[in-house]
């Protein structure tokens, strides 16, 4: 048996005496079989065509043997903690555009709320004495302190309320269904239709048929109705 041969025995008894660590997790002795197991190959191979009668490569390989060890103890690099970037106030950067500017105006401040917040110069407040803090309308209210009235608002169609497309829908399917919404019929909710009749039982109608047969025939019986076209005789 050669030198390489003895200096990779020599390592493999090293690396189980001095890196014990390794061998009692599964995934660290199995590389270690690997790699002990390609260089013991190459010793092999060296040995067979007897170039390193000294001993030299099984030394380097057994060097490159104990590194390859070293690095796989070493502990996994320490993650640094980043500090959190410093908290700059700057406007974000939106998009601009009719879409935009619609939202802006829907979310925008109202008439009515720019009116409680201004006040008139030299006026005097119902809390100028500072017995209690209250909410002041500011110029939505006219008339005198103790009294006066509510300025009626104007109605901005920008900043106005709407219903969703969606929401139309759905409340339009539950009404179709037969549900309590606040676009339904003007029947009562205890409509049904089942109803008790003394030859037949129980009947089946739709209670919408009478409704709809009296909104048919107002127009045409209708008291105030009046003749459209008179049909004068034809005389002979």
């Amino acid at each position: 048996m050669s030198s390489s041969i003895l200096c990779l025995l020599l390592s493999i008894l090293i690396c189980v005496v001095a890196l014990p660590r390794i061998l009692k997790q599964v995934t660290f002795f199995r590389k270690a079989a690997k790699i002990l197991a390609s260089k013991c190959t190459l010793a092999a191979r060296v040995d067979s065509l007897h170039e390193s009668p000294n001993g030299a490569i099984g030394m380097n390989l057994l060097e490159q043997v104990r590194n390859k060890m070293e690095k796989l103890m070493e502990p996994p690099p320490v993650k640094a903690n980043k500090a959190l970037p410093k908290p700059l106030d700057k406007a974000s950067k939106k998009r601009g555009g009719r879409r935009v500017r619609k939202m802006k105006e829907r979310m925008g401040m109202t008439d009515l709320r720019k009116s409680a917040n201004r006040m008139n110069f030299g006026e005097l407040q119902e809390d100028v004495l500072q017995d209690h803090m209250g909410f002041d309308l500011g110029q939505v209210k006219t008339g005198n302190i103790t009294g006066g009235r509510i300025r009626a608002g104007v109605v901005d169609n920008k900043t106005r309320v709407k219903m969703s497309q969606k929401m139309q829908r759905q409340m339009e399917r539950q009404r179709a269904q037969g549900g309590v919404t606040s676009i339904r019929s003007k029947i009562a909710g205890t409509a049904s239709s089942v109803t008790f009749t003394p030859v037949q039982g129980l009947e089946i109608i739709n209670p919408t048929a009478l409704e709809k047969t009296v909104n048919s025939s107002s127009t045409y019986f209708s008291s105030s109705a009046s003749f459209v076209k008179i049909a004068t005789p034809n005389v002979k």
